[in-house]
């Protein structure tokens, strides 16, 4: 049952974040999926092991909405590459410094992201290190 809450927790967290990415398309209609990273599981379990916790929780709302303001997902015009979104899990130091990401594809749009947020500042976490996962269309 635990199990279960902390994967509804995180799948409502990646949910909540989704919606304030953008949505531009790019790539064709038969363009193949891009191959999985097998090292994304792991960076997903760490971040599911951050729930339940009040302060995890209120900080992804905080960090989704500084996301978008910033606008931080639209560097690089990486959206515009392919067609199949890219879920990324930025791993933050105390201060919310970007200090590496995970992305759960591997290919040209995955690297774009993750150049993009390479140099990413976001509001500090509530502790460190931090997994923030974002979903990127």
């Amino acid at each position: 049952m635990k199990t279960n809450i902390l994967t509804l927790a995180a799948a409502s967290a990646v949910l909540l974040i989704a919606t304030g990415c953008s949505t531009m398309g790019g790539g064709g209609k038969d363009e193949p999926a891009p191959p999985a990273n097998p090292n994304f599981a792991g960076e997903m379990n760490k971040f599911n092991a951050q729930f339940p916790n009040d302060k995890a929780t209120k900080y992804e709302e905080i960090s989704l909405n500084y996301n978008n303001a910033q606008k931080l997902d639209e560097r690089g015009n990486c959206h515009d590459i392919s067609k199949h979104p890219v879920v990324i899990i930025l791993t933050l130091d105390a201060s919310g410094k970007v200090t590496r990401s995970t992305t759960d594809v591997e290919g040209k749009k995955a690297d774009c992201f993750r150049q993009a947020y390479a140099s990413a500042q976001l509001p500090p976490p509530p502790f460190a290190p931090y997994q923030k996962p974002i979903r990127l269309r």
